[in-house]
């Protein structure tokens, strides 16, 4: 956004001189820490309310607390999620879903349909590599 609060961002910046879509190290880095194994749960419990760590874990059983501790730590990195200190004595620490945060919801949806659509397909293919790699 300029100073006049106009957006003079090209939609043409990160793609190449055919129009494709480039992904570059620091997308793939970015991709990477927001749609781990455990972010996505994360970010899906979070875009709902607030939430203590504890509340997280339960929610969320699989996840470890070292995993969970990590993904918390990277999505707060990223400015996905914010980490409130709502009392010191005893402490007591809230995660919640920043706007950028909230960014997120469509995208991974739009990923998350695409998936839901097209794994039979992906299954089939599964299958008939899985075959000729075994027969």
């Amino acid at each position: 956004m300029d100073t006049d609060g106009t957006d003079d961002t090209d939609d043409t910046d990160d793609m190449d001189t055919d129009g494709e879509l480039t992904v570059d190290a620091p997308h793939r880095e970015l991709l990477d820490q927001v749609l781990d194994k455990w972010s996505l749960s994360v970010l899906n419990e979070l875009c709902g309310r607030p939430c203590r760590f504890n509340e997280l874990r339960r929610s969320i059983p699989a996840v470890t607390q070292k995993s969970l501790t990590a993904t918390l730590r990277r999505l707060e990195r990223n400015g996905v999620i914010e980490r409130d200190v709502i009392s010191t004595r005893p402490t007591a620490i809230q995660y919640r879903i920043t706007p950028l945060g909230k960014t997120l919801r469509h995208p991974v949806d739009v990923l998350l349909a695409w998936a839901s659509d097209n794994l039979p397909a992906i299954e089939r293919a599964r299958a008939a590599f899985d075959a000729q790699e075994n027969p």
